[in-house]
């Protein structure tokens, strides 16, 4: 063993008449350890959070959307086609969507209409994985068991508490877009009947969406084969926008694709501000700790004062005392930060698995959400690292000038 890495370790345990010394290096130890702890805990938090926030928005909506600047798409099927044969696409299918009234026989509220196709939809948005009542696949007119049995329609959990309609129940969908006539627009009507209710967990979707066939959204809406877009989903989510632009370079400026990153911009920014913020509010903790291990390497300089010029007499160079107290400070930082690391990822597990932490109604997700990404931890690891040898620089130093002759001169 070298002899600094030697007398690092012994200056680390004090004797028993010195033992403050000993309770500040352990303290410097809990400081970096708890600060580090905190900035993976947090971090893990936000990243779990926005994970699961993103996934509750996928689950609803496509990769991209592809629509026709100023008009309907006419041929669907044609472009359907075109669209499969891009790489990277996974999966296409038509859409319809506009505002509408639905009405009851107690109640009545605004909603927004969707008409999809119920077997490519699938390859596309994950509604089947929040149908609590019912099935996607009854929106086919073809199911309905008996003639004249009006067509389904899906309806969000907090829409069907609204109207104060079940599986079953029947209601109407009206439409102001009506014909003109002498006494005014008479606004469009269509009976259909509720064959399940989805609940997602995010308000504004159970809240004001409901999915019918999209025969049934064309016969609405009176549009014929022509529908308003088509969505497709991906094999890798952040490839999204690539893929985006690749589209609208094959079909022309005529067409316009918006990935999801662009459409939920503003959300997932203000995401990543906040967490950004907090790294750097969090890593105080660490910058506080690194306080400690200043004054804790410099008490041990003023009563090692001694040792140190004996050490010089010796013939021990300014470098290697420098290097002494530049690994003794470099030890409490990896200390605190092992074990810092050990109980952040032990803490993340325990609040995943346990899920201590519920979340009100407001929020998307019914409890907070964890995941430790390993860029996170090591990005944290080497921070907190690189503050507590930048705050042993001073103290070892100031150790590297001592002069043995006048330390040494009444001795």
């Amino acid at each position: 063993m070298r002899f600094e890495w030697f007398i690092s370790l012994r200056y680390l345990k004090a004797k028993r008449k010195h033992g403050f010394i000993s309770l500040i290096t352990f303290i410097s130890v809990a400081g970096v350890m708890v600060g580090v702890m905190a900035l993976i805990m947090v971090l893990g938090v936000m990243t779990g959070f926005t994970e699961g926030f993103r996934a509750k928005i996928l689950g609803m909506n496509s990769h991209i959307l592809v629509q026709k600047i100023g008009d309907t798409i006419r041929t669907p099927a044609d472009l359907q086609n075109r669209l499969k044969t891009i790489p990277g696409v996974k999966g296409v299918t038509p859409f319809l969507y506009s505002q509408t009234m639905i009405t009851s026989g107690q109640s009545g509220t605004g909603a927004v209409l969707r008409g999809i196709d119920p077997v490519s939809a699938k390859t596309v948005i994950n509604l089947e994985e929040y149908i609590k009542e019912g099935s996607m696949a009854a929106l086919t007119p073809l199911a309905a068991a008996q003639p004249g049995t009006p067509p389904g329609i899906l309806l969000g959990s907090e829409l069907a508490r609204q109207l104060r309609v079940m599986v079953g129940d029947r209601v109407r969908l009206l439409s102001a877009s009506g014909p003109l006539t002498p006494m005014g627009i008479i606004p469009k009507m269509k009976a259909c009947q509720v064959v399940g209710i989805f609940e997602t967990g995010m308000i504004e979707y159970d809240s004001a969406l409901a999915y019918v066939s999209i025969t049934t959204a064309q016969d609405f809406f009176e549009i014929g084969e022509s529908v308003h877009g088509l969505e497709i989903t991906v094999d890798d989510i952040f490839k999204a926008d690539s893929i985006a632009r690749t589209i609208e370079q094959e079909l022309g400026m005529s067409y316009m694709a918006r990935d999801w990153m662009r459409i939920n911009k503003n959300i997932f920014s203000a995401l990543q501000l906040e967490k950004t913020a907090l790294f750097i509010i969090v890593a105080l903790i660490v910058l506080v700790a690194a306080f400690n291990i200043v004054s804790t390497l410099t008490m041990v300089v003023m009563e090692k004062s001694k040792d140190i010029a004996i050490l010089k007499s010796m013939g021990a160079t300014s470098s290697h005392i420098m290097r002494i107290f530049i690994l003794e400070g470099i030890i409490i930082g990896l200390s605190g930060t092992v074990l810092g690391i050990l109980a952040g990822i032990t803490g993340c597990k325990l609040l995943g698995y346990y899920k201590f932490i519920k979340l009100p109604d407001v929020y998307p997700l019914s409890y907070l959400p964890v995941k430790v990404l390993p860029e996170d931890v090591l990005l944290i690891a080497f921070s907190a690292v690189l503050i507590t040898f930048a705050a042993t620089l001073y103290p070892s130093w100031q150790a590297s000038r001592i002069d043995p002759v006048v330390t040494l001169r009444y001795e």
